[in-house]
């Protein structure tokens, strides 16, 4: 038996229109599973989902924004619907709002504690609810290596990070007489959509390189199989965890300024 395996189980990837949540949706329909494809860009939902099918495996797909708690609770019910089961749940949508604090608008710290600690927590509460029911199951949320390390023009998004870290430590204790294991990712630089502003401004994208002990950028891909790994029976004994996948970031001293943050 591989313990990796994901045959004959159903999971549902939250942001898998695109980035991280692309290649978690992907990856984890290569190792077997039935996928539930959720996004606020129904779009990139829908492709992916055909995506996923049109390579032999199982795919549905909807529309869900993140923050809206009731399209959370409706399209997990619906996933769990669609098979009867629900083996994994993961969320990956994120949004930066990158200023200084002095610079910060209302309008703008609203936006970012919106998504990222609202929206994982309207994920966390519904997964929760239908995983621990059902007596079984493992849910990932994803953090940051801003959860531990800051720059300037980073403190709401950092905040927010850590933030999903206590999140899915405080979900492990609560979920684990049920069954049920939650586990945070936390990755270093990854090129996707949130971070293309970055790979715009040649010195800031190098510097971001550079930094980490393995001197580059990671691909989205390279985020999605320790997911898998947390989603599977090979980690049946790790929850509560932060499962940092930076490439060193954290292990080396040192700090860059992004343009118009000094």
């Amino acid at each position: 038996m591989n313990p990796f395996s994901l045959q004959d189980r159903t999971i549902a990837v939250v942001g898998a229109g695109s980035g991280i949540g692309e290649a978690v949706a992907k990856a984890v329909a290569q190792m077997g599973a039935r996928v539930t494809c959720l996004d606020a860009n129904s779009e990139g939902a829908e492709r992916v989902a055909g995506e996923i099918t049109s390579a032999g495996g199982a795919s549905r797909h909807a529309h869900c924004d993140v923050a809206e708690s009731g399209a959370v609770d409706r399209e997990l019910d619906a996933a769990f619907a669609w098979a009867g089961r629900l083996d994994g749940v993961v969320c990956t949508p994120g949004i930066n709002v990158r200023k200084p604090i002095l610079q910060y608008t209302e309008a703008e710290f609203d936006r970012v504690l919106r998504v990222n600690m609202k929206g994982n927590f309207n994920v966390l509460r519904a997964a929760g609810r239908i995983l621990t029911t059902q007596g079984r199951g493992s849910i990932v949320l994803f953090s940051s290596i801003r959860s531990q390390v800051v720059e300037p023009g980073q403190s709401v998004y950092a905040a927010t990070k850590a933030a999903i870290v206590q999140m899915a430590r405080g979900g492990a204790v609560e979920f684990a007489p049920k069954g049920v294991r939650v586990n945070a990712v936390a990755p270093g630089v990854v090129e996707t959509p949130l971070t293309a502003p970055i790979k715009a401004q040649p010195a800031w994208y190098g510097a971001y390189g550079a930094k980490p002990a393995m001197k580059r950028w990671a691909s989205a891909e390279e985020m999605a199989w320790p997911t898998v790994f947390l989603l599977s029976d090979a980690s049946s004994y790790v929850t509560g965890s932060c499962l940092v996948v930076d490439g060193g970031w954290l292990a080396v001293d040192g700090r860059f300024d992004p343009p118009g943050m000094a």
